[in-house]
């Protein structure tokens, strides 16, 4: 069990439930660098930023203790890129010590070493993308090696007994029929497993949406088989809810009522707020966020996890964070 304590979960409940009735923000992620040591085909990132402006750490314990959010995320590009990325952890997580904090990364950089440091900050989860369950993910994510890094690695780490590690696999046309073999291969390595849907707002690229019949008919049975497999084996991380949601986006092809600035923000490294890591017009405030992109925000055409987990109803956005809240609703 990762570092989170009886008391620390039902912390966090009634954290969620506060911030859901009183319409606070449920989750944060601070892009703590654009930089990113991949080049994804999914992805409008890729390479090294030189000269980037980044806040220091204590920068995000104030933004953390103004926020006051349920869940904080930390990504990018690649969060390990940042040297001071302990630092940034641990000043999160002294500032207000409910968060429950996620270091979303490719798995490159990740080593016990490193592992053991951040969960001592605070990390209580580890994501590390997978698109594929074989070396199909290194042409993907043009790093050769990366496959077998992280097949080397991640068991490695699950073997130290603290189940937090989960794989992220963003669905596409190019991978939908390795969804159940990428199951698969998160419980041969001990690791859990999430997924969302690609989306084309990043890069305009549509040749990985799914666009046919034949397409939505293998989804559609792979999610069928996911939502029968949870019930028996913990290792998928989606709720049930969010499952058939992601399904439901690809059928009808958008996902309404977006809650980002409302539910949700992203923090760029400079300490700007922008509403998602799609839509990057930045804002000084969270009030001036909703009142000038919130409340009219028309777009639909994601279902990526930030947002899949913030539109949740509260007791399933408790649900949503694995093995240690859950129990308290078994």
């Amino acid at each position: 069990m990762a570092n989170v304590s009886s008391w620390q979960a039902i912390r966090l409940v009634r954290r969620g439930i506060h911030n859901y009735i009183t319409k606070r923000l449920l989750v944060v992620a601070y892009e703590v660098t654009l930089s990113c040591n991949c080049n994804c085909r999914h992805c409008d990132l890729g390479g090294l930023i030189k000269g980037e402006k980044q806040i220091k750490p204590e920068e995000y314990g104030d933004l953390t203790r103004r926020l006051s959010p349920v869940v904080v995320l930390f990504s990018g590009g690649e969060p390990l890129l940042r040297k001071d990325i302990a630092a940034i952890v641990k000043a999160v997580k002294q500032s207000d010590g409910t968060p429950y904090l996620i270091l979303i990364g490719n798995g490159v950089l990740l080593n016990e070493s490193n592992y053991l440091q951040l969960r001592e900050a605070g990390v209580n989860q580890f994501s590390v993308s997978l698109d594929f369950p074989d070396e199909r993910h290194d042409e993907f994510r043009r790093r050769p090696g990366l496959y077998k890094r992280l097949e080397q690695r991640l068991p490695r780490l699950a073997k130290l007994g603290f189940r937090d590690i989960i794989l992220n696999t963003a669905i596409t046309k190019a991978n939908l029929r390795e969804i159940l073999p990428l199951a698969k291969k998160a419980t041969e390595w001990g690791v859990d497993i999430s997924y969302s849907a690609y989306t084309a707002l990043r890069t305009g690229n549509e040749d990985y949406c799914l666009n046919n019949g034949e397409d939505l008919g293998i989804l559609r049975q792979a999610i069928n088989e996911l939502v029968a497999l949870r019930k028996r084996d913990n290792h998928i991380a989606n709720p049930e809810a969010v499952l058939l949601n992601t399904l439901k986006f690809f059928e009808q092809g958008y996902m309404p009522d977006c809650k980002a600035g409302i539910r949700s923000l992203v923090v760029m490294p400079d300490g700007s707020l922008v509403p998602c890591s799609l839509h990057r017009s930045k804002y000084a405030t969270r009030k001036e966020m909703v009142e000038k992109f919130s409340r009219t925000n028309p777009c639909s055409s994601c279902y990526v996890a930030l947002r899949s987990y913030s539109e949740l109803s509260v007791l399933n956005h408790m649900k949503s964070i694995p093995h240690y809240t859950k129990r308290l609703f078994a």
